[in-house]
């Protein structure tokens, strides 16, 4: 599955913004989907996951009521919305996809390319 991220850019302290998670060539329908992230000098990291029907959510403790993921399955879309960001959000963020909901969250098979998230003070 390929998958490619969008979204990310520089914004303030306190301020939101919303990445996107598409494929030009996969239809994302039947996958579940997810994100993690990436400080420099560090291990990646899980963010937030949904199932292919968005009946399923989860999120790391330090994200959840802030970020909110969601899915358009007619768009072929998913999305990462991001609230209240903080300067210690500001890493690479990476969209992910596996057949399983249970594996998205841990270990996913398909890795989109990153996109950066600079969060100033």
């Amino acid at each position: 599955v390929q998958l490619q991220a969008s979204g990310g850019g520089p914004v303030q302290t306190g301020n939101s913004l919303k990445l996107s998670c598409t494929s030009s060539r996969d239809t994302l329908r039947s996958y579940a989907m997810g994100w993690f992230r990436q400080a420099p000098g560090k291990a990646r990291e899980f963010v937030a996951g949904i199932s292919w029907s968005s009946d399923g959510t989860y999120y790391e403790d330090d994200v959840r009521g802030r970020f909110t993921i969601s899915r358009d399955n007619d768009k072929n879309t998913g999305f990462l919305q991001m609230n209240d960001l903080k300067p210690e959000d500001t890493v690479v963020y990476y969209c992910v996809a596996d057949e399983s909901f249970h594996w998205v969250l841990r270990t996913p098979k398909y890795w989109g390319q990153g996109t950066l998230v600079t969060v100033s003070s």
